[in-house]
């Protein structure tokens, strides 16, 4: 794409209204950024109609054993690194399970490696490496909707029978034409002209987050809006999971922190020794026969 073509993008574009951000003092600057930030949520939720039938695609694979992978470079790259990190210690997840691609590998995730995005072999390279195959969801994320790399891994990916997803905050991107489901979420200009990791990257997260959250609410990783597969790693988290065990079983803080260390602090496991007063064993076996879903070992005869 040359480069006439990349100045007609909408990320690409200046915005006259922000014309004079150099002459602006601190609280004027904080005031426009705050402004054009708070249209990011409405334009998310205009590209509704895109992101729920994806969502669900996804959340379907998954179930039958597929792995959500998300692929980019440069900001879109790093979010999608943030957000995969943050599910084991949300959901326990094995970190095969979800994880990011990023142009240039993991050292660019820091430090940025010039050419990177406009490795095309590399992008369907990756693919390959993942060993991407038909139950996988891989979700490719590029602010323009044109960058190489991740054309060319999301491409390849559905050549391998992949569920494909293009996230971009353009229109009628060439990802979108890639990819099964194409996701673009329309921002706008940036008020720094085509500073892509403020109102697009911040769109990006938020979709990112519906992504991996509800897919996992989808797998039953949660209980009411309660995360009960959450890792107890530290101080917070124990007393998240105490919090969570005496809202789930109705008891007292003793009998809560009683359960959660016979269960080794599953709350899931805790939950059902207090609920259905079953020693370890037995909440242990009827957890995994309801497939790790609380609410059906709980409520199923």
């Amino acid at each position: 794409m040359t480069v006439e073509n990349l100045s007609t993008l909408v990320t690409e574009a200046s915005d006259p209204r922000y014309a004079d951000l150099d002459r602006m003092s601190v609280a004027e600057l904080a005031q426009t950024m705050n402004d054009a930030d708070a249209t990011v949520p409405a334009a998310v939720g205009r590209a509704l109609p895109q992101i729920v039938p994806a969502i669900e695609a996804a959340a379907e694979r998954m179930s039958r054993g597929g792995r959500l992978i998300y692929v980019g470079a440069g900001t879109p790259g790093r979010i999608g690194v943030l957000d995969a990190s943050e599910c084991p210690p949300t959901f326990s997840t094995p970190p095969e399970l979800v994880f990011a691609i990023m142009a240039g590998g993991t050292g660019a995730i820091v430090n940025p490696v010039e050419g990177a995005e406009d490795d095309a072999d590399a992008g369907a390279a990756s693919v390959d490496q993942a060993a991407i195959g038909p139950l996988d969801t891989v979700i490719g994320i590029a602010s323009s909707g044109r960058t190489p790399f991740v054309v060319a891994a999301v491409r390849r990916a559905r050549e391998r029978g992949a569920l494909t997803v293009g996230l971009s905050c353009n229109v009628a991107t060439e990802l979108s034409a890639a990819a099964d489901h194409g996701i673009e979420v329309e921002v706008g200009p940036e008020v720094l002209t085509g500073s892509t990791r403020l109102k697009s990257g911040t769109a990006q997260k938020l979709v990112l987050n519906m992504f991996s959250t509800i897919v996992m609410v989808r797998q039953g990783k949660v209980y009411g809006n309660l995360m009960v597969d959450v890792k107890a790693t530290n101080h917070k988290l124990r007393e998240r999971a105490i919090r969570m065990v005496r809202t789930i079983a109705d008891v007292e803080r003793e009998e809560a922190v009683h359960a959660l260390d016979e269960a080794g602090y599953d709350v899931k496991v805790a939950a059902i020794i207090l609920r259905r007063g079953e020693d370890l064993a037995a909440a242990t076996a009827r957890l995994t026969s309801a497939e790790g879903r609380l609410r059906t070992a709980l409520e199923e005869d």
